[in-house]
């Protein structure tokens, strides 16, 4: 790659935190085998109260937030191998809740019967009929009624309480971001009989030496966590993270992890290497937890002409399981190749995979109102060094 253009990469970054957008960030870029760009910038805990500023380092842990989502989603393709989890069964099927679920009609006021059940396909590219409901309306009040998404429910609590809930959409029209992965979740762990915790740390984590990735932080490396500032510097509003200081009891899979960027760097390295990782340190040999076939699978577009809802899949893009794909090289505000796929996490992290390139790069941060403006700008920054 071209070495002015990763430092320059590394400069904005820096810019961005003199600026006081960025309490500091770490960057990762790999091309072609090999780590190109490692580097941190700023601060991990910035100043606070009399508190001492930490520096950022490369191996700060983040609460990475949505980046969980591939993960989860990569162990359900590893059930779908060995012929555990079928992704057109119905999500009732594991999940007895979701049974007789009903579309709300916004203009009536009314609901109706779902005209197909929820598959785990619907789950896995957000088409299930759920939303995240961040906004105002009748089904987002639904669910903060039932307190959907509590840090003090389970999965499987999370999955009684939203499955009787009216749909906003009949599932399989509409693609909307919405707690689908955290449903996955419940249903992982039907079929695994165990923890999520357990289950990822088993199929993932531990054969690919993820140290320190998991749904909360040691006691004794606590001093590592990433912080952000206090405030948004832009639009002055209050910042609160979820705390990873002790295991929860919501072991959220679309949104729970923490990790750094080298523990990361090996799950993009799985996926790059279509299921099979080689040369990461500390294992013995190659690591395969998928067929390239899987992998191929999931990292397609499965959208096709459904509609999206919102704002949040740029306009060309599709949705694998799990990720957002690039369907051509043109038509978005962001460089990139056709078939690169990529995701990111509310607090401030984004990834993107280039197999055409062989490539893959992340930012991480905890800039939550920074994210739209990180995701914008590091593909162009990375794909200017090619």
């Amino acid at each position: 790659m071209h070495e002015p253009s990763l430092a320059r990469l590394v400069q904005v970054l820096r810019n961005d935190v003199d600026k006081g957008l960025l309490p500091g960030a770490v960057a990762l870029v790999h091309h072609r085998g090999a780590t190109v760009l490692h580097e941190a910038v700023g601060l991990q805990r910035p100043a606070a109260s009399g508190q001492t500023p930490v520096p950022m380092a490369p191996d700060t842990i983040f609460r990475i937030y949505s980046m969980t989502k591939p993960i989860a989603s990569l162990v359900a393709m590893m059930l779908m191998e060995e012929g555990r989890l079928l992704l057109g069964n119905p999500v009732a099927q594991y999940l007895p809740a979701f049974a007789g679920q009903r579309v709300y009609d916004e203009a009536t006021g009314q609901t109706t019967p779902v005209a197909r059940e929820a598959t785990v396909h619907d789950l896995l590219r957000h088409t299930a009929g759920l939303s995240y409901a961040w906004e105002a309306g009748t089904i987002p009040d639904a669910y903060r009624t039932a307190r959907v998404g509590s840090r003090r429910h389970t999965n499987a609590q999370l999955a009684a309480a939203l499955g009787p809930l009216p749909l906003v959409h009949q599932p399989g029209s509409r693609w909307e971001y919405s707690r689908a992965t955290d449903v996955l979740g419940a249903v992982l762990e039907v079929v695994e009989g165990e923890p999520l915790a357990a289950i990822l740390q088993r199929r993932v984590f531990g054969p690919l030496g993820m140290v320190d990735t998991g749904f909360h932080i040691p006691a004794d490396q606590l001093h590592r966590l990433a912080e952000p500032f206090a405030k948004d510097p832009l639009t002055g509003d209050a910042v609160a993270l979820i705390d990873v200081s002790a295991p929860p009891a919501f072991e959220s899979a679309g949104g729970g992890l923490v990790s750094t960027a080298s523990d990361y760097a090996r799950f993009l390295q799985l996926m790059l290497g279509r299921g099979t990782a080689t040369g990461l340190p500390g294992t013995d040999g190659p690591v395969r937890l998928a067929s390239r076939a899987t992998i191929d699978f999931m990292t397609a577009d499965h959208l096709g002409s459904i509609p999206t809802a919102g704002d949040i899949l740029p306009t060309g893009y599709g949705f694998g399981l799990g990720v957002a794909v690039r369907t051509a090289t043109g038509l978005t505000t962001r460089p990139g190749t056709a078939g690169h796929y990529s995701w990111s996490g509310m607090g401030g992290t984004y990834f993107f995979v280039d197999p055409a390139e062989d490539l893959f790069a992340m930012v991480l941060a905890q800039a939550p109102g920074q994210l739209r403006y990180l995701c914008e700008l590091y593909p162009a920054l990375v794909y200017a060094a090619l």
